[in-house]
């Protein structure tokens, strides 16, 4: 039996960053792990994805050949050295995890884990029992299934099963228009497939403001994505050739044969078999963790972290949860988050970033709204990269004009949005983002001209 200070069960970013922090604090730290290190993100989520966005990315950027002056003939592309590459990035980063636990003195036990107690682990299949003061539980979420289907891993796939495809399907049916459909929808689309996205809500990316949501259908339609909104998939039936979905809009069914499905319509939380009610652990009635705002459960020495909690699913929420839990069990003064002033990013192109309240939002909380845009076309940057679609939307109290929200969507703005992540969470107002100078040129610009047109004085526009 081994003895912890501290026993982390998952190692996704929000388990490994954790363990870190509490072994810089000086505790003794294990960190469980029944498959790679760095968990979904690193190796089957964010970071593959991004691979092949590149890769994709590069395919555009040889379509606009006569933009930049060459052009060539008889292009071949390879999906499956894409597919080969976006494991390389991942493996590399899960190796790179493996370095900064060596680093940071932290015992990495494989296998999977049950409480058995608030302070004893049992690990299977070794059959091993750690013995913890504290756990945090970091174990994650899976892709949710439309009921009655499951997915075969071949003709119907979620996202994880998508990332191991070595050759892009010709055609495709992804149910749910989020960031995740709609990355895959721009990755597969670029390499040729027929995509159609259908989303039960009224507009694709449907949490985000309604300005982008619309601008971002656009760009997609015009890439030739098809789109189909307001629509309910009412069976998916693998046939020998494919699969076939029934997709119903409105009393209009409408049967639509295709090579794949991708169904991507959210997660659910990883927090059976852990042995949580048996310890006491209180659960939501969707299977979510509850914690406090110091990250911790129902249990005092028991704390949870990321995707289980269901807060915000998104990799820096579990990381910055993370480290609260391991601040608040070193006995260290710690901050709350503020999940609204968290930045949101959509690696689709075009890309979107958001932080802070939708004009939507802001209204529904009784804020007297003001709003502004400002559109990448004059923007000199945008225009030396050939990619000054989209715009900068900034939504703020009409009285002081406090920024309550900035909505970006163009090319490669999710490196926009850090920036007025911190303004929003230092309370600033258009006329402070206004005054901040940027750098020219860059993108960024647009950000400033979006406040300059809030505060009545535009100057490029």
């Amino acid at each position: 039996m081994s003895n912890y200070d501290v026993v982390v069960i998952g190692s996704g970013p929000g388990g490994y960053v954790s363990a870190i922090r509490a072994s810089q604090l000086g505790m003794k730290v294990a960190l469980v792990e029944k498959e790679n290190l760095g968990g979904v993100c690193l190796n089957w989520g964010c970071i593959p994805t991004k691979a092949l966005l590149k890769n994709a990315d590069v395919i555009h950027t040889l379509s606009e050949g006569k933009a930049y002056g060459f052009s060539f003939e008889n292009l071949s592309v390879d999906y499956g050295a894409a597919h080969k590459r976006s494991r390389q990035v991942a493996n590399r980063q899960s190796k790179g995890v493996a370095f900064l636990m060596r680093k940071n003195k932290i015992t990495v036990v494989e296998g999977t884990a049950k409480l058995k107690s608030a302070t004893q682990i049992e690990i299977q299949p070794s059959g091993e029992t750690l013995t913890a003061k504290n756990i945090i539980i970091a174990t994650g979420a899976k892709p949710r299934m439309i009921p009655g289907v499951t997915a075969d891993g071949e003709k119907i796939v979620t996202y994880r099963h998508a990332l191991d495809l070595k050759e892009a399907p010709q055609s495709a049916v992804i149910v749910g228009a989020g960031p995740i459909g709609m990355e895959f929808a721009t990755v597969w689309n670029r390499y040729g497939a027929d995509v159609t996205v259908v989303e039960m809500l009224p507009r694709v990316l449907p949490l985000e403001d309604e300005d982008i949501s619309k601008e971002a259908t656009r760009h997609f339609k015009k890439a030739g994505i098809a789109l189909k909104t307001g629509a309910m998939v009412k069976t998916i039936a693998a046939t020998p050739d494919g699969v076939k979905v029934t997709i119903a809009t409105g009393d209009t069914e409408e049967v639509v044969s295709v090579e794949k499905v991708l169904v991507a319509i959210g997660f659910a939380p990883n927090s059976e078999n852990l042995g949580l009610e048996e310890v006491g652990v209180a659960l939501t009635k969707h299977g979510h963790i509850e914690v406090d705002d110091q990250m911790r459960t129902s249990v005092p020495n028991i704390f949870a972290i990321g995707d289980v909690t269901g807060k915000l699913g998104l990799a820096h929420v579990a990381s910055a949860q993370g480290i609260i839990a391991a601040e608040v069990l070193a006995g260290k003064e710690t901050h709350t988050l503020n999940y609204t002033n968290i930045p949101r990013c959509v690696y689709s192109y075009p890309e979107v970033a958001s932080v802070g309240l939708t004009e939507a939002q802001a209204k529904e909380q009784g804020f007297d709204v003001i709003t502004a845009q400002f559109p990448f076309l004059p923007n000199g940057k945008a225009l030396a990269m050939n990619e000054n679609i989209g715009f900068v939307k900034i939504v703020a109290n009409k009285e002081y004009k406090e920024i309550l929200g900035v909505h970006i969507i163009g090319a490669h703005v999710t490196e926009l949005i850090a920036g007025p992540a911190g303004m929003l969470t230092v309370e600033a107002t258009a006329e402070d983002l206004s005054q901040t100078v940027h750098p020219h040129p860059t993108m960024s610009e647009a950000i400033m001209e979006a406040a300059h047109v809030l505060v009545g004085m535009p100057i490029h526009i």
